[in-house]
């Protein structure tokens, strides 16, 4: 159980709630080894008529009163107890949403969404169990199988003998199961981790899959996956339900040997009958724990599976973190250079980025062109520190982009990345997301910079209005402008824009790039287009291709080179044409 200990300090927390819980639980424990004597005492006075009414009357007051202080006993211990596996429960979920939070990009290319729901609902749902009613049931077991078999044996050490031999086979099969209940648990976690994955994808891609008419497979495909997670929790339920006959079996063969030669024995006045009936319920008081080990290995195996999961979810460090010698620069001006800047993804051969030379100064418009797949956005991924980079490849303000802490640079950074995410919340929270507490007038203004404040006012909510998930409610026009509202309400030294205007008309990003120019003439600006009409104002323009820079210069120089950048100037002014006519 080596996995379950590393919750050892999430327990410690709450470890004075866990001792007196436990307290509460030992009294309760002593106080039902306290009743078998009392009706064992009982019987005797009946059998021999010495029990008189007043003596009747204060036997049954104690037993009431016995009955109640189990009764708040329990619920002090179960509210204690059970309550601070809650909390622990409370702190683990915390700890690691905080932590996945902080893990690098690259880890989420890798890991499914689905799982990561798995590991933060199912698996810290068990080892809440194994924390909760596992300790619980552990502590409650041994205790009365102590002081149980401690009385048997007071009692008649022959009979209580006889009826603790099925104890070894019950550790033989808690040993076996154990280990076959731990491996089914993982794989049923492992196939709930997939179920739910395609559970997630389906729902965010149901657009798509309606388009192609995709039902019937996906249905097909659900189907056969959780067909899996059935198959896995029915091979662990037959586990399940063989495990605990086979304990109760054990418990049942106990009770047979003690009514047969405990039976003899009241028969020829070796024990008195009331010494036979307390033995009785105190083999009574052990069946329950004998029972409950199966119970209790079940729980702690699931939770040291989940733990096990988790664990390597905690033991991830993230790729992108401060160095020791960075730290916080009170404000970035925004000139950036790019020295032999070259880059491969982790896992690739082949280089995004090559040689990459360039100096932007502070205030100036970059404007950046290519295809598909030249490096554009790999460029500004590495700006904004989402992979690793050399040290000395990438410089703002003169600084190694390494020795600069992560929180001052992506605070002095606007990104509005080609995937405009957008949360299923008003618009008015996802332009001041950025931002604690940001002023309504600063967010409508932001609106109005990006030509999306008359689209808002139009909806019944305005600002107000609540939008689907991932703005699905919204056009592709709207999201891109909200999400460049988004960017401009945290003032930005340096604004990136990578490919943010492809879903709106000509006239509206003719209108945004005016704003942007008149708002971003104290910034430095990096604009990622397909489309020359958005970038042939800027400072300068680069062309890229194969993660090269392959030309550089103005709109107008660029056009006399008669290179990549006119190809591409030449298509699309006669593409506009073709659409005109």
């Amino acid at each position: 159980m080596k996995n379950l200990l590393s919750i050892k300090p999430y327990v410690l927390k709450y470890k004075r709630r866990y001792i007196f819980g436990i307290i509460c639980l030992l009294i309760v424990d002593m106080l039902q080894l306290i009743m078998p004597k009392l009706l064992g005492a009982i019987t005797d006075k009946l059998k021999s008529g010495t029990l008189d009414k007043n003596s009747l009357v204060y036997s049954l007051i104690l037993i009431i009163a016995i009955s109640i202080m189990i009764l708040l006993g329990r619920y002090i211990w179960r509210t204690y107890i059970i309550g601070s596996s809650r909390m622990v429960e409370y702190d683990l979920r915390n700890d690691l949403f905080s932590h996945i939070q902080k893990l690098s990009a690259n880890y989420f290319n890798n890991h499914k969404v689905g799982d990561l729901m798995a590991h933060a609902t199912n698996d810290v749902n068990a080892i809440r169990m194994a924390i909760g009613q596992g300790v619980t049931m552990s502590i409650d077991s041994a205790v009365l199988t102590l002081f149980s078999i401690s009385i048997l044996l007071a009692t008649n050490v022959k009979l209580a003998a006889l009826s603790l031999i099925p104890l070894p086979f019950l550790a033989l099969t808690t040993s076996k199961f154990g280990r076959l209940i731990h491996k089914r648990f993982t794989t049923v976690q492992e196939a709930f981790s997939d179920l739910t994955d395609n559970v997630q994808e389906n729902f965010s891609g149901i657009r798509v899959i309606k388009s192609f008419v995709q039902e019937e497979p996906e249905i097909q495909k659900f189907t056969g996956i959780n067909k899996c997670n059935m198959d896995a929790n029915i091979k662990l339920v037959k586990i399940s339900s063989l495990f605990f006959p086979l304990i109760q079996l054990i418990a049942a063969i106990s009770f047979i040997i003690v009514l047969g030669y405990g039976g003899s024995l009241v028969i020829y006045g070796d024990i008195s009958l009331g010494d036979f009936v307390a033995f009785i319920m105190y083999l009574g008081n052990l069946s329950w724990p004998v029972m409950a080990i199966g119970w209790v290995i079940n729980i702690l195996q699931r939770g040291e599976a989940s733990m096990e999961r988790v664990q390597e979810i905690l033991d991830e460090k993230p790729e992108i973190y401060d160095r020791p010698c960075a730290r916080n620069i009170k404000a970035i001006n925004g000139k950036i250079e790019f020295r032999n800047l070259s880059f491969t993804y982790p896992g690739s051969n082949k280089p995004a980025l090559k040689d990459i030379n360039l100096v932007i100064e502070p205030g100036m418009t970059l404007g950046i062109l290519g295809r598909t797949g030249a490096g554009k956005t790999t460029l500004m991924n590495l700006l904004v520190r989402m992979y690793n980079v050399d040290n000395g490849t990438i410089l703002i303000d003169g600084n190694d982009i390494n020795s600069i802490t992560l929180s001052t640079l992506r605070k002095n950074i606007g990104y509005v990345p080609q995937d405009n995410f957008l949360f299923s919340t008003s618009i008015k929270e996802n332009i001041g997301f950025a931002i604690d507490n940001p002023n309504m007038k600063d967010i409508e203004k932001c609106a109005e910079f990006a030509k999306v404040y008359d689209n808002i006012m139009d909806f019944p909510e305005k600002f107000e209005t609540v939008i689907g998930e991932r703005g699905t409610t919204l056009s592709g026009g709207q999201k891109q402008r909200i999400s460049i509202a988004r960017a401009l309400i945290k003032n930005p030294s340096i604004l990136i824009l990578d490919d943010s205007l492809s879903a709106v008309d000509t006239k509206t990003e003719e209108d945004i790039l005016m704003n942007l120019k008149n708002i971003t003439s104290n910034r430095t600006s990096l604009i990622i287009s397909h489309r020359i009409s958005s970038i042939k104002d800027a400072d300068e323009i680069i062309v890229m291709d194969d993660g090269c820079i392959v030309e550089k210069g103005t709109h107008e120089e660029l056009l006399k080179l008669d290179g990549l950048y006119r190809n591409i100037y030449d298509k699309q002014l006669l593409e506009e044409k073709i659409e005109s006519e």
